[in-house]
């Protein structure tokens, strides 16, 4: 996720517009079925979870001037966590849970496009 390291303004902002896709495509499957819009929601949160917990672990050189090197450390460690996170919820959500795969992967992948769009949306919005 693309986030500035001294301003978490935009990070936040990029997070909301993830869960808002997220929540909005659950609410559409849910109209079809609970279980479909609880599958979408698991496949929600399967992204946006491991995004929060990355863009926390990233953000904590915020107060202060951070030591070199010590920042790329962060970013590598913090998105290492994000990617096991993410495939230990979507183990949970399939494996655990059966969640139906089509709400699920669709929802991810809305979420996932979203993650990519936001920043140049956040950009605009800020200014």
């Amino acid at each position: 996720m693309s986030v500035s390291l001294y301003s978490g303004k935009p990070a936040f902002w990029g997070l909301m517009l993830q869960a808002a896709t997220f929540v909005l495509v659950s609410a559409v499957f849910c109209l079809r079925s609970v279980e479909a819009g609880v599958s979408a929601l698991a496949g929600g949160l399967a992204v946006w979870l491991p995004n929060v917990c990355f863009v926390l672990f990233a953000l904590r050189h915020q107060a202060g001037k951070p030591i070199e090197g010590r920042v790329a450390w962060s970013f590598a460690i913090g998105e290492a966590l994000k990617v096991f996170i993410t495939i230990a919820l979507l183990v949970v959500a399939l494996g655990l849970f059966k969640a139906a795969f089509v709400p699920l992967g669709l929802t991810y992948l809305a979420v996932l496009i979203m993650q990519i769009v936001a920043p140049a949306i956040v950009n605009r919005k800020i200014r």
